[in-house]
């Protein structure tokens, strides 16, 4: 996915880890529009991102990087519900249908 590492804990996307060029070197946080304002309130540093805006980005590059990133990673592993997104039910595809019901 976009050429980073997806990160899912207890069932919900709280993550993506990027480290190619701008605007894909850093760390993404899928959350949903509402919480945007509180996120970016708590953490100055992140903002929409410019090719996925429902999702908050927090540069390599910023200053605090480390510590945001670190605790971003705490308000996760707390359940806290900004942070995440429950990702939609896979879709099986055709092919794949057709071989399970053959078996």
């Amino acid at each position: 996915m976009f050429g980073g590492k997806a990160v899912y804990f207890r069932g919900k996307f709280v993550r993506f880890l990027a480290d190619k060029d701008e605007p894909w070197r850093g760390l993404l946080v899928p959350t949903e529009r509402e919480y945007q304002p509180s996120l970016i309130a708590d953490f100055p540093a992140l903002s929409p991102h410019p090719v996925l805006p429902k999702w908050l980005y927090l540069p390599e590059t910023t200053d605090s990087f480390e510590t945001d990133a670190s605790q971003l990673v705490t308000l996760a592993q707390r359940d806290d519900d900004r942070v995440g997104i429950v990702p939609p039910p896979r879709r099986i595809s055709q092919s794949r249908r057709r071989v399970a019901k053959k078996k």
